[in-house]
């Protein structure tokens, strides 16, 4: 399993943007395939760092979810969506892989 994590700088004056941008992935991000952990918008410290966050099998499966994400109607509507309102200012993804498994496991 490979988790992506996406780290979004965003415009602190387009919060409630970026906010139904992730509530829309919330629909459509499973609905295509990977499990999602969910979205973060700023709360308290910075006001400009937000996240997404998600599981995915493999990167070819991955490849394979975004093909299906693109044709979404939901993932394309946000897309434009994120275009139009420009509330992204920068997009990084990162993958990694979980290495403290299992979990509370005893000696």
């Amino acid at each position: 399993m490979l988790t992506c994590i996406i780290r979004y700088q965003i415009d602190p004056t387009k919060k409630s943007q970026f906010e139904q941008y992730a509530r829309n992935w919330g629909q459509a991000i499973p609905r295509c395939g990977a499990d999602l952990i969910g979205y973060y918008a700023p709360h308290e410290g910075s006001s400009t760092l937000a996240y997404g966050i998600y599981n995915v099998a493999s990167l070819a499966d991955y490849e394979s979810y975004r093909a299906r994400l693109s044709a979404d109607p939901l993932g394309r509507e946000n897309y434009e969506f994120a275009q139009k309102e420009k509330f992204l200012l920068r997009e990084d993804r990162t993958w990694l892989k979980l290495a403290s498994s299992p979990h509370g496991a005893s000696k």
